[in-house]
């Protein structure tokens, strides 16, 4: 089984540990560390240290280049980029022990330059046609996060309309237009986090970048929601909401079930990539020929180790 996983926003993310933080003093800290990540790395990282063949697509650009990559090669990663003469940004974790808080400040990246879209393509089209004895052909596709600006809305809904006519399976981890414009070419699993599904398509529910106050509520207008999606689109779909038990629609033979499913609780040490660590595991379970709970169930038990170690992105 070979997977392609795609992610436009490549990140250097940079993790600080602190007893506790004091505002308007300086505050110092030898637990620190710096590692690749951004949605797709850390998915296909996880996927290969679960054993598969996964191969990350993105775009590099800038000074920091040369230090992304020899990272990729450290965590043995296959990876294939384009130039887009775009400085890779940097993302900051800091995690206080006095009370388990996880803060991230994201860095926005810089537009891509003119043709980025146009070698992006080229170099999607040959990886799907072309194969070698070290890499079969691809089985899965997972599109995770954001694009840097720059790119068109239309280039992940081309990329899944490409892969599903190759025959592919798609997955998505994706919100906003990238997610709507690439509904209509049918992919498999759908995986954005509640909020994510949210601002996507009941954006009501959200006040103040917060979703309201009314559990009963969001739960409801959220399941309609989904199963009308599902419905439509002939997808599965997963709603992943922190530590609270997930939300998904499968596809039964007949019509679409909306379920919960419980997350057990762990004391976490850094949850910046829980969420690619399941999609991971998810994607890696439904290629093992997986039934959908059982996928889930693997996505979940991977999103726990991953929240057990400081390194983002990680089960090992």
């Amino acid at each position: 089984m070979s997977y392609l996983v795609v992610c436009l926003n490549p990140t250097l993310q940079k993790t600080l540990c602190f007893q506790s933080v004091i505002p308007d003093t300086v505050n110092r800290t030898a637990i620190h560390r710096l590692d690749i990540a951004g949605k797709g790395i850390c998915t296909t990282r996880v996927l290969t240290q679960l054993g598969k063949k996964a191969l990350h697509l993105t775009q590099l650009g800038g000074d920091m280049r040369q230090l992304f990559l020899s990272l990729c090669e450290k965590d043995s990663l296959s990876v294939e980029w384009v130039e887009s003469a775009s400085q890779i940004r940097f993302c900051y974790t800091l995690i206080t022990d006095s009370d388990s808080v996880v803060t991230e400040l994201v860095e926005e990246a810089e537009p891509v330059e003119a043709d980025t879209e146009l070698r992006l393509m080229e170099k999607f089209d040959s990886l799907l046609t072309e194969k070698s004895a070290s890499r079969p052909d691809f089985e899965y596709l997972i599109v995770s996060g954001t694009k840097a600006a720059g790119f068109s809305d239309e280039v992940i809904p081309l990329m899944v309309k490409k892969a599903k006519e190759k025959g592919l399976k798609v997955i998505l981890d994706v919100k906003g237009k990238d997610l709507l414009n690439s509904l209509e070419y049918k992919p498999d699993v759908v995986k954005p986090n509640l909020y994510e599904f949210a601002s996507t398509f009941t954006p009501e529910l959200i006040k103040n970048n917060e979703l309201i106050d009314d559990e009963a509520l969001v739960k409801w207008q959220i399941k309609n929601a989904a199963l009308d999606i599902c419905k439509k689109y002939g997808c599965r779909l997963i709603l992943t909401r922190g530590s609270r038990k997930i939300w998904a629609v499968d596809l039964p033979v007949n019509d679409a079930k909306f379920f919960e499913v419980d997350i057990p609780t762990v004391k976490p040490v850094n949850t910046i990539g829980c969420g690619d660590a399941f999609t991971a595991a998810l994607a890696a379970a439904l290629g093992d020929g997986k039934n959908f709970n059982e996928a889930i169930a693997e996505g979940i038990r991977c999103g726990a180790l991953n929240a057990a170690l400081l390194k983002p992105g990680v089960i090992l």
